[in-house]
């Protein structure tokens, strides 16, 4: 019989320590989590869930609203999706009239290039195919090329042939060729720098695929400009559609090793490629969000980071670490235990659905190896254990809770009666 007591205590003793260690690794997640909030890589559930495999594969993929990064590869989305950050970014910090201006010139680039030019030669008018390169301004005596039309060589050379140098010309007419030569490689070398690229700019060399059909003019002078040929996002959009065929047939044979290997090859090609071609586009997100903060006083910084509409990725990201942090909380000081167990069972179950270790699915990443049962799927079980018992009765808020609520039911605190704690237990 004192064996028997023992053992009881023993029990109690180990299942309030599986649910206080439980609670412990939950909360510290959360709070591991939302320290990442405030660096340069905050934590995010989205490589998870667009790694997601299994049964489930699409519904966590879709979670995130983008499972394989096409709206980056989408210029205009990407485009308007900058416009909006400028505009917020601008009125959150008040910027004034000139910091606008930088802003503006920074993700545009500037309205336009000129160099100064007293005068056209004698005889020269620039055609209307040409207009578009540059442009003759008599009142401000400028050659002036569009800022969202870079001269092409072709162009450059065709404006040179409209003024050639005679050295039988009368001193005065050369002298007028000479400056207008000169002024045609000064603009077209200031068009054409580098340097004057705006993010935009990048933006059409950086970005591949459906723009290349549809706005041929800018991939033409960026491209030739710049020497970065277009990759076609067709490409990936085929691989994408290749891989899910594969994935079909795959569960119709899981049986046979080869096709699973051979789609986990294929799968993680078609991430080298994802990362290739989404790489430098929200790295160039990133520049031009550094780069405006540089635009800043100290006094607007202390305004603290712009808010921006909720993504689902965001959502999720919220729910996942106060969830850790909340559940984690009320495992450790034993408060509503049992809700807390099962709040926190289902919310394993759900990482465990993201990558099941199942029959015919592709292996998580990761040094973990498991069949069918993984870290997450026994967490699950402990938790539903920890669910069935009164363990916040035993060690916990719970108890106190209790006898709270039956003292005002009952006369006095009498007559109720309530689950033994450990030490009742061991004194039985």
């Amino acid at each position: 019989m004192t064996d028997s007591k023992k053992l009881c205590c023993v029990s109690i003793t180990l299942i309030v320590l599986l649910r206080l260690s439980i609670g412990w690794q939950f909360l510290y997640e959360g709070l591991w989590k939302i320290n990442t909030l405030s660096t340069p890589t905050p934590w995010s559930a989205e490589g998870y869930l667009k790694n997601a495999q299994g049964p489930l594969r699409n519904t966590f993929r879709n979670m995130t609203g983008d499972p394989n990064d096409l709206d980056w590869l989408d210029k205009q989305k990407v485009a308007d999706k900058w416009d909006d950050w400028s505009s917020r970014f601008a009125a959150h910090y008040q910027m004034d009239d000139k910091q606008q201006a930088d802003l503006s010139k920074l993700l545009n680039g500037a309205a336009d290039y000129r160099v100064e030019l007293a005068a056209l030669p004698e005889g020269v008018t620039i055609p209307k195919e040409l207009a578009k390169a540059a442009k003759f301004d008599a009142k401000a005596k400028r050659l002036i090329c569009p800022g969202d039309w870079r001269m092409l060589a072709k162009e450059r050379e065709a404006l040179l042939a409209l003024a050639k140098v005679d050295e039988d010309a009368p001193e005065a007419q050369q002298k007028s060729v000479k400056a207008y030569r000169g002024a045609v490689l000064a603009l077209y070398n200031r068009a054409t720098d580098p340097k004057s690229m705006s993010l935009k700019d990048r933006l059409a060399v950086a970005i591949v695929g459906n723009n290349a059909a549809t706005d041929p003019s800018v991939t033409e002078r960026t491209f030739a400009l710049f020497g970065n040929p277009p990759r076609d996002v067709k490409v990936y959009h085929e691989k994408i559609a290749e891989y899910d065929a594969n994935l079909a047939k795959a569960k119709q044979q899981s049986a046979m090793h080869f096709p699973q290997e051979h789609l986990q090859k294929q799968w993680n090609e078609l991430q080298q490629l994802r990362g290739k071609l989404v790489g430098p586009v929200k790295a160039l997100e990133a520049e031009l969000k550094v780069s405006a903060q540089k635009l800043l006083t100290g006094e607007q910084l202390a305004r603290g980071p712009v808010r921006l509409p909720s993504t689902p990725v965001d959502r999720i990201n919220q729910q996942t670490i106060w969830g850790l942090t909340i559940l984690g909380v009320l495992l450790l000081v034993g408060l509503g235990s049992r809700f807390a167990a099962i709040g926190g069972a289902v919310m394993l179950t759900m990482f465990y659905l993201a990558m099941p270790p199942w029959p015919g699915v592709p292996e998580a990443p990761g040094p973990e190896h498991s069949f069918i049962v993984n870290k997450n799927f026994i967490e699950v079980m402990a938790l539903l254990a920890i669910a069935a018992l009164p363990t916040g009765q035993w060690f916990g808020l719970d108890r106190l809770c209790s006898k709270f609520c039956c003292r005002k039911k009952c006369c006095g605190g009498s007559g109720c009666s309530t689950a033994p704690t450990m030490v009742d237990v061991g004194k039985s």
